[in-house]
């Protein structure tokens, strides 16, 4: 029988694993910035769009390793979503996953 629970986790951590990496590449991007993506992309959530996309490769054959960027992209721009979702212009909500928002932990401008 398929562990569809095992499956889920073994790629989350795959997942959040490479998501890691992107912050050793930003050493020139703006502290404030940076540290406003780091607290908004790993507040939590399933990764279950990088998960589909995954999933989806493996169907066609293609490799993990070459459909991962692809994946984390999906997962910053779910990430962005939520935040502009977030914002005072349009839900203004004070928290998200149980945590302040990103414009309330820093401000609007940056959530932006």
């Amino acid at each position: 029988m398929f562990d569809l629970k095992g499956y889920i986790a073994v790629r989350q951590e795959k997942i959040n694993a490479a998501l890691e990496e992107l912050w050793h590449d930003q050493d020139c991007s703006p502290t404030l910035l940076v540290q406003a993506m780091r607290y908004s992309l790993e507040a939590g959530g399933k990764r279950l769009r990088p998960i589909l996309c995954i999933s989806a490769s493996e169907v066609v054959g293609a490799s993990e390793v070459d459909v991962m960027p692809a994946a984390c992209a999906l997962e910053l721009i779910h990430t962005y979503s939520l935040i502009h979702d977030d914002l005072p212009a349009m839900d203004d909500d004070d928290l998200r996953r149980g945590k302040p928002t990103c414009h309330k932990a820093f401000d609007e401008a940056t959530a932006i």
